[in-house]
């Protein structure tokens, strides 16, 4: 940290030491660095993604359609990002990953806290999640914590209340703590929505850019795996790539899928 009288410059601004200094290798591999980084990138866009997520709940709570829609526009454009990311991952040979690969011994991207609780803001509902954090540990309470509040999607509910659209009683005051299930009775509700054909509906598309794009990153995340282990289990004791292809084709948001087939 800079000394308090001393001026802010690119590099203290930026906390560059610190940045800089966490690529510890445990090996001499050269290709260690290379996957260290990436996923050190990945929780920063992680933790973005959080921000955004928290600022875009809070817009569409308050009836902001257009910055939410703003919002959801960075959102999207990070989760491109973070796809792409997996291009530069993939120039890692199954060889050269082999060649450090026992140096991670517990560590596995299935500990990643801030991707369970990204998770969470996104709908997931699953207390399975939870075993590699330690009760009362810090990544535990935040998960937990996202798990006992609204889903994106319950905002969304929010925002169609406060533009006047009739949300089913029971979707609103749901057990937010369980996992959402689609509805008919929503679902009905969605179809004026696309009819009328306003900004209700163009948030609802922003929404399903960005189900597209968390599954386009899982399925790619699948394929990155499967490219360089095969189908070996991971690290950390995890199942690998058969764990990943569970995940994918499930929705964030069914209700904005099942209604396509009503309109």
């Amino acid at each position: 940290m800079a000394e308090p009288d001393a001026a802010v410059n690119y590099r203290s601004y930026l906390a560059l030491d610190e940045i800089l200094g966490a690529q510890r290798r445990r090996s001499e591999e050269h290709d260690e660095l290379l996957f260290i980084i990436v996923h050190q990138v990945y929780e920063l866009w992680f933790k973005q993604l959080l921000h955004e997520g928290g600022h875009l709940q809070e817009q569409l709570e308050a009836g902001q359609g257009p910055r939410g829609m703003q919002t959801m526009r960075r959102i999207l454009a990070i989760l491109r990002t973070v796809v792409a990311q997996l291009d530069v991952l993939e120039t890692l040979t199954p060889v050269q990953y082999t060649g450090f690969r026992a140096r991670l011994e517990t560590a596995s991207g299935f500990q990643s806290g801030q991707f369970r609780e990204l998770e969470a803001v996104f709908g997931r509902r699953d207390l399975g999640v939870l075993g590699p954090y330690p009760a009362g540990s810090a990544e535990r309470r935040r998960i937990e914590a996202a798990m006992s509040r609204r889903a994106l999607f319950d905002s969304y509910l929010r925002y169609l209340m406060t533009a006047g659209y009739e949300v089913p009683a029971e979707a609103l005051g749901r057990d937010v703590s369980v996992a959402w299930e689609a509805s008919d009775a929503v679902q009905d509700m969605l179809v004026t929505v696309y009819r009328d054909d306003g900004e209700a509906a163009q948030v609802a598309e922003r929404l399903v850019d960005i189900d597209e794009g968390l599954q386009a990153w899982r399925y790619q995340h699948v394929k990155m795996v499967e490219r360089t282990i095969g189908q070996k289990p991971g690290t950390g004791g995890s199942s690998g790539a058969g764990y990943l292809r569970s995940t994918l084709f499930t929705p964030a948001f069914p209700d904005l899928w099942a209604v396509r087939s009503k309109l």
